[in-house]
């Protein structure tokens, strides 16, 4: 097969015009290599990830991701009912509807589920991390966590709308009892800390009952190796962020 000289100048420069685009809007997501006994196998990085029981909670939660993320959930429950899930959260929150989905699935879960909070966990996914499973819900230092109340808008007719604000305040109060469920905080104390935006860095969350441990490093035994023991419960230093 000849190519003229013209077509090869049309390649090379569309080549020095993908060079000059950011990687970033590609949308490409890196993929990892492993070495088998049948030859390379390639994973996406997030598929690598769940092979270790590991879930990325990243970005606004809508009903797309709802959905993902409860896939992953019931896939993994039915690998093992006894190994945990690590769930990593990094998300604004979104979507309440599609939030309690996931949560309803966290707890319908047999296996027990390590939430970790990585960026920042507002609003819904607050809830999220504090649903972990008691003992299991972590922060990393710099992380940020916000709960408030749900919000809404509705239009039309005054009847519905009228609706709709009767249907909000059923659901700020079912979200005011979760959070009491998972805090051990009086009702009381979670309707006025949720009234308006209430932002916690994770020493603050972790008084709330939003969380249990606070993660400052790996713990790194005497020749500076990560060490599976923990340390004190009493001290805030992280432990080990291995996965089991």
């Amino acid at each position: 097969m000849q190519f003229s000289k013209l077509s090869i100048i049309k390649g090379l420069l569309q080549i020095s015009q993908l060079r000059r685009i950011n990687v970033r809007n590609l949308g490409l997501i890196p993929i990892v290599i492993e070495q088998t006994g049948r030859g390379e196998r390639s994973y996406d990085i997030y598929s690598r990830l769940l092979k270790e029981r590991i879930i990325c909670l990243m970005g606004p939660i809508h009903d797309t991701m709802s959905s993902l993320i409860v896939a992953q959930l019931l896939f993994l429950q039915s690998e093992s009912t006894s190994k945990p899930i690590h769930m990593y959260i990094n998300s604004p929150g979104g979507s309440v509807t599609a939030g309690l989905g996931i949560y309803d699935t966290m707890q319908y879960c047999m296996p027990p589920i390590a939430t970790w909070c990585v960026g920042q966990a507002c609003s819904m996914a607050s809830l999220l991390l504090a649903a972990g499973t008691p003992g299991m819900r972590h922060s990393l230092p710099n992380a940020r966590i916000m709960i408030h109340q749900p919000s809404g808008g509705a239009q039309g007719q005054a009847t519905d709308i009228q609706i709709q604000a009767e249907e909000i305040v059923k659901l700020k109060k079912q979200i005011n009892l979760l959070y009491v469920k998972h805090t051990s905080l009086d009702l009381e104390v979670i309707e006025r800390s949720m009234e308006r935006d209430k932002f916690m860095s994770p020493v603050e969350a972790k008084d709330f009952g939003l969380i249990d441990k606070v993660l400052i490093r790996p713990a790194k035994d005497e020749n500076g190796k990560s060490a599976s023991s923990e340390k004190d419960e009493n001290s805030d230093q992280a432990h080990e962020i291995a996965h089991s």
